[in-house]
């Protein structure tokens, strides 16, 4: 029969937790039990591969100290992991007591968190233990809790020995229906291999690096073929130019989603249409890069941006008017 054990405190001197499980273990390997013992303090940089250890496991103790609020981070990542990367069919024969020490308030809740937390994950919890020790020299000094600690580990082994069934729990129901995980379509094996990698912390950082010089290339070919063009309706202005006779003016046209601004000069039967900029332009104009397609496509004028507010101005207003006589996308 193999056990583990999974310690979530910190490994404190004066832990209540740490007595128990050594007691336990003690208890355990006298019925010639092989324990494995893992320490998430020591191994919090490879929780995400501790599902794996599960493996030849029938039966597991999750034990944790409560400080001040809650089970603790670490048996919380060891929890998560199991559902990200665990073997749930694994895990569904898999027998867990519960261990809570408490040195403040909150020992009941964090048995019970551990236990719906390992029936949600499809396994099957024990009768476990819990109590609120203020100092562990009264724990290793009372025959009473020596035995209290014996008989659990006792009743752990004759409950895997025998297979013991139980009920069924409500959270089960409640999971299959509406807590299912996503499916990740992979295999027990392809799913360690991602705990591996996740755990990998270099792993993590070049992946992330990967993904942004790929979103920074993918970027730059939008930006090459059209939303930052420098040519974008160039050719759409120059096309509608009408001249008004003697009329000069010059235009700055902001478009948010564009980097240079787009300046028209116009001079009499000349216009000169680019992407750059202009110092002191007639007329300031910015708008959203879906107004200019409205304006272009001759869905909506230029006056009528304006008057909607989906068009800022500053400048001469008698010069902005003219913005469609001489581009008459309109017609």
């Amino acid at each position: 029969m193999n056990i583990n054990i999974y310690y979530g405190g910190r490994g404190l001197i004066d832990d209540p937790t740490l007595f128990v499980i050594n007691k336990m273990q003690e208890v355990l390997e006298e019925l010639r039990v092989n324990v494995n013992r893992y320490n998430l303090y020591e191994n919090k940089g490879a929780i995400t591969t501790l599902p794996q250890t599960l493996k030849e496991a029938d039966g597991i103790v999750l034990a944790t100290t409560v400080e001040w609020y809650g089970i603790g981070g670490y048996m919380q990542q060891f929890l998560d992991a199991c559902w990200l990367f665990g073997d749930k069919d694994k895990i569904s024969g898999i027998y867990m007591c519960p261990v809570v020490m408490s040195t403040t308030y909150g020992e009941r809740e964090g048995k019970l968190n551990l236990a719906t937390a390992w029936e949600i994950l499809g396994g099957r919890p024990c009768s476990g233990l819990c109590g609120y020790i203020e100092n562990t020299v009264l724990l290793e000094m009372n025959e009473q809790y020596l035995r209290i600690i014996e008989k659990k580990a006792e009743n752990l082994y004759r409950t895997i020995s025998q297979r013991m069934d139980s009920f069924p729990a409500s959270n089960q129901a409640v999971k299959q229906k509406i807590a299912v995980p996503k499916s990740n379509d992979l295999t027990p094996q392809e799913t360690e291999q991602l705990s591996q990698y996740v755990s990998d912390d270099s792993y993590v950082q070049r992946q992330k690096q990967d993904i942004q010089e790929l979103a920074s290339q993918f970027r730059d070919m939008l930006n090459e073929e059209g939303t930052d063009s420098e040519e974008e309706y160039v050719s759409a202005f120059r096309r509608r130019f009408k001249p008004q006779a003697g009329f000069e003016a010059n235009y700055s046209i902001t478009i948010e989603e564009k980097k240079k601004k787009f300046i028209l000069c116009v001079s009499g039967p000349e216009l000169e249409c680019y992407y750059g900029s202009l110092e002191q332009p007639d007329v300031e104009v910015q708008m959203k890069r879906s107004t200019m397609e409205e304006i272009v496509s001759g869905r909506m004028s230029f006056q009528r941006a304006f008057m909607s507010g989906e068009m800022k101005t500053r400048g001469d207003f008698k010069i902005l008017r003219t913005l469609d006589q001489l581009f008459p996308f309109e017609n």
